[in-house]
């Protein structure tokens, strides 16, 4: 088995992380690349750290570990190393690129004197977080799962979950984020409000579409933006990614297509 190198996130590694792996894949991916990488690079100074496995100096995952307090991914806490995402190529899972990771996670959390990580992990047929994993390496739940339907409907998904890692008995149990989005209607006008971040590159790639889109519109439609970065926005509606037009959520599992923006605001200005 080919050995796996783990280092921090640098200009060799950069566009791999930014485009979340998305590489020569399209301008867009290159484009909307280069804001988290801006911004990743800017909470360095606050221990944001990105954790990247290569082999024979070619990435094939990353893992983010950053202070809990200022997580735009969540949960809420205190004294905690967060780990929002952890991703390995498909075609390089099962080498032990992640539980590297996970491990480099940890010794970060040591040097920065936190009490332990923290993740939010799933328990369904999904690539993103697996719960199973992260019990593997040592991970246990804080807390029940709870369900996770999808974006503006009922369809049951799965189940979620709080779960640390931690070393010291001291260490205050995280929660969960708790949307609170109160919908303000605006006379005449379809309202589409945006919540998103820039440290997830399709994150921001869907913040541009919906721009876009809206500016189409002209006049006749209204774009509140709210930025997850900001840890009092946040705090506040407990929201890291979502979009609502006139109140309804929408979403698609993936980043928002342009004609699916459309469409939703053509039929808000319908009922209008």
């Amino acid at each position: 088995m080919p050995a796996i190198e783990v280092r921090d996130m640098d200009a060799t590694t950069e566009y791999f992380v930014g485009t979340c792996t998305h590489v020569n894949e399209s301008e867009e991916a290159d484009a909307y690349g280069k804001r988290p990488v801006r911004w990743l690079e800017e909470m360095h100074k606050k221990g944001l750290r990105v954790k990247v496995a290569l082999i024979d100096e070619k990435p094939i995952g990353f893992l983010y570990a950053m202070p809990i307090e200022v997580c735009p991914w969540g949960p809420l806490g205190k004294d905690l190393l967060a780990v929002p995402c952890l991703f390995v190529l498909n075609e390089k899972k099962g080498n032990g690129a992640g539980s590297d990771l996970i491990a480099e996670a940890e010794k970060e959390a040591g040097r920065q004197g936190k009490k332990g990580l923290v993740t939010v992990g799933y328990y369904h047929d999904f690539w993103f977080m697996p719960a199973r994993f992260f019990e593997k390496c040592g991970f246990s739940a804080v807390g029940k799962p709870r369900e996770v339907t999808s974006e503006g409907e009922k369809e049951f998904l799965g189940k979620e979950v709080l779960l640390w890692k931690v070393w010291d008995p001291s260490a205050e149990p995280p929660k969960f984020l708790e949307p609170r989005y109160e919908f303000k209607s605006i006379p005449g006008k379809v309202v589409v409000d945006l919540f998103f971040n820039d440290f997830c590159g399709t994150s921001n790639a869907e913040a541009q579409r919906v721009r876009e889109v809206v500016a189409e519109f002209g006049e006749l439609v209204v774009l509140n933006e709210y930025c997850a970065d900001d840890p009092a926005v946040l705090r506040q509606y407990q929201i890291p990614r979502g979009i609502y037009v006139n109140g309804v959520q929408i979403g698609w599992g993936y980043e928002a297509p342009k004609e699916g923006l459309r469409k939703a605001i053509s039929q808000a200005l319908g009922k209008a």
